[in-house]
């Protein structure tokens, strides 16, 4: 069965991104891009957005110069949403628009492939994490505190106990933190 990987960049201080979704913390580790990044990306064959990232991600990647472009466009996208008709991605092979986030994950696990990506869509982690699709948790951890803003991880739920796998420096002044969700 083929993994979910949830990966975010967030704040020391565990935000996402600011209060009012500005993600400036993103320029403490811009053009750090490194084997890691290109490592991770040769496991992953498919990626799995929701509405406002697959937004944010059209009007970047399917015309950036970045290193890591070419291999993140040619992936396959499914995009969650319950509002987009369609989700084209430049000259690259468009989107698949689900409405229905748990199931459409559920199914894409049991697919042959590599493995699967979730990166941003807080929202959308927070359905898959409390539903137990997600197989394990990368938070690339920039160097600020920002002090306000998105919390990577949802609050009012059941905790989800997580068990780390590996922690190590990443970036300039950054850490890698990998976990998977702790057996019952």
């Amino acid at each position: 069965m083929r993994q979910l990987i949830f990966q975010e960049y967030v704040t020391l201080d565990g935000y996402a991104a600011g209060p009012n979704d500005e993600l400036d913390f993103f320029d403490t580790i811009a053009d750090q891009a490194d084997d890691d990044d290109l490592g991770f990306l040769d496991t992953v064959d498919t990626m799995v957005l929701g509405a406002r990232t697959y937004r944010l991600f059209v009007d970047y990647w399917p015309t950036a110069t970045d290193v890591i472009a070419p291999k993140l466009n040619r992936m396959r996208k499914v995009v969650a949403s319950t509002t987009l008709d369609s989700a084209p991605w430049g000259e690259w092979e468009a989107g698949e628009i689900v409405t229905d986030a748990v199931k459409a994950v559920g199914e894409l696990k049991r697919e042959d492939g590599k493995e699967i990506a979730l990166w941003g869509s807080i929202t959308l982690f927070h359905t898959l994490l409390t539903a137990g699709l997600v197989d394990e948790v990368q938070l690339r951890v920039c160097p600020l505190v920002l002090g306000a803003g998105k919390s990577v991880f949802p609050t009012g739920v059941q905790p989800v106990p997580l068990e780390l796998i590996e922690a190590k420096p990443w970036a300039t002044g950054g850490v890698l933190l990998r976990y998977k969700p702790a057996a019952s």
